[in-house]
């Protein structure tokens, strides 16, 4: 099966060579060409901002306890981007960009006996994003 297309830059051919025949070429690229694909930009991802390719320790077992919490990390900002409404720009971004501009902020924490309080500065361009984000990952399901 080959995958021809043309764009501005010239064209870009794929080919997928598989023995495969029981279903039908579109299908097989969509579903499961691409979707390896996916895996493997989600894996470069994992690697690449949340540094679980860390793993100096000499135990092996403190190298897995590592990349358990890597992948907790990894979860967890899947589930903040995952919450972000999509017309914000930080929908679809990367999980550094996330972290720079929704985990890395200053802000005052009042905490007291029934609420915690945050106090952001008054020039944070992303403050009302961070409370709705805040309100919808607290939220409890009915």
């Amino acid at each position: 099966m080959a995958r021809i297309e043309a764009t501005y830059e010239g064209l870009d051919t794929r080919y997928v060579v598989t023995n495969i025949a029981q279903c039908g070429m579109q299908w097989l690229y969509e579903s499961l060409y691409c979707a390896r694909g996916q895996a493997e930009n989600l894996i470069k991802r994992h690697k690449s901002q949340l540094a679980s390719d860390r793993t100096s320790c000499h135990s092996p077992l403190a190298n897995q306890m590592r990349l358990i919490l890597h992948t907790a990390a990894y979860w967890l900002m899947l589930a903040v981007r995952g919450a972000i409404p999509a017309p914000q720009t930080l929908a679809s971004g990367e999980f550094s960009t996330i972290r720079l501009r929704l985990l890395k902020v200053a802000v005052r924490i009042k905490e007291t006996a029934s609420r915690v309080r945050l106090a952001f500065a008054a020039n944070c361009p992303d403050a009302a994003l961070f409370r709705g984000l805040v309100g919808s990952l607290t939220q409890r399901p009915t």
